[in-house]
């Protein structure tokens, strides 16, 4: 089978793409390189560099019929929203659009498209929350993120392009970039952990916000399970462990595995971040039964690959 994977080079589309060609398909890239790496895609995906919310990148795919679209790719930091909120709506939203007619244009009936759980924002002292809540965004990147969310649900109703939209938690895990100090919050901490040039770790925010964190090849099986299995079809499915972890709970662990003595710098949070919500992961569980990597496994993990590079 053919497909494409837009934010190839990134952390999260990197690892899609890896899988797809190992199970024997073909794949192809598109990812602008902003944030991503040329060293992150396959040697034999079919890259293309641009903009994918740009015709004339669109334009390069020349027609080409996917048995599925993996919309991976976009700016995936609330706070970067607030400084380039342009680029922000571009790649996150516009995209979707320029992506969803592309299918229309060349009849692919699949499109999965990563989300996230920002799209919830806050409510109250509410903690936990499902599909079925109410959403109220904190961030330009998690507005775009539900305006597409609706695009996808016309695209579905006009056009017959079953959609899937998977609200990804906190994704971290092996091969996440340890140099954007924007994104990522367990690779954050890595970084001024394992850098010597940071003579302590800063934290933005209170130690008690919390995060439901997935580990990577987790969220690379589901995502690629969900191309094929019909029970994800049209649906906005939550992709999260159901477990809270706590700022203080992180870097206590990162501090026992490393044995590290760093001091610990709390700072002013950033803005449009959320204190912490996690996962109902009801739904997801009804159809996809694998076990999830906890949180232990998968940071002992992380580290080991840091200290191997």
């Amino acid at each position: 089978m053919t497909y494409l994977v837009t934010g190839g080079a990134g952390f999260i589309g990197s690892a899609i793409a890896r899988q797809l060609i190992k199970d024997g398909n073909e794949v192809y890239i598109i990812d602008n390189l902003k944030t991503g790496y040329l060293d992150n895609i396959p040697n034999r995906a079919i890259f293309i560099n641009g903009d994918f919310s740009r015709d004339e990148t669109i334009k390069k795919l020349e027609n080409r019929k996917f048995d599925a679209i993996f919309h991976i790719g976009g700016q995936s930091s609330g706070e970067i929203s607030f400084e380039e909120p342009e680029y922000d709506l571009n790649t996150n939203t516009l995209s979707t659009l320029k992506l969803l007619q592309y299918s229309v244009k060349t009849g692919c009936k699949k499109f999965i498209y990563a989300s996230t759980m920002s799209i919830y924002g806050e409510d109250g002292d509410k903690e936990q929350f499902s599909e079925y809540d109410a959403t109220n965004p904190k961030s330009f990147y998690a507005v775009g993120k539900l305006a597409s969310e609706k695009y996808m649900d016309i695209f579905s109703k006009e056009f017959g392009i079953d959609f899937v939209s998977l609200r990804y938690f906190n994704v971290y895990g092996v091969g996440q970039n340890l140099e954007n100090l924007k994104q990522g919050m367990v690779s954050i901490y890595l970084k001024q952990f394992f850098d010597s040039s940071f003579k302590s770790v800063e934290v933005k925010g209170s130690l008690d916000r919390f995060r439901d964190l997935i580990y990577i090849d987790d969220v690379v099986d589901i995502t690629i399970t969900s191309a094929h299995d019909s029970r994800f079809y049209n649906q906005i499915i939550n992709i999260g462990t159901g477990v809270k972890t706590t700022v203080r709970e992180i870097l206590d662990l990162i501090k026992l595995y490393t044995d590290s003595k760093k001091e610990i710098i709390v700072t002013y949070g950033t803005k449009g971040d959320q204190f912490g919500i996690y996962a109902d992961n009801s739904k997801l569980k009804s159809i996809y039964k694998r076990e999830l990597t906890p949180f232990s496994v998968g940071l002992k993990k992380m580290i080991d690959w840091i200290e191997e590079m």
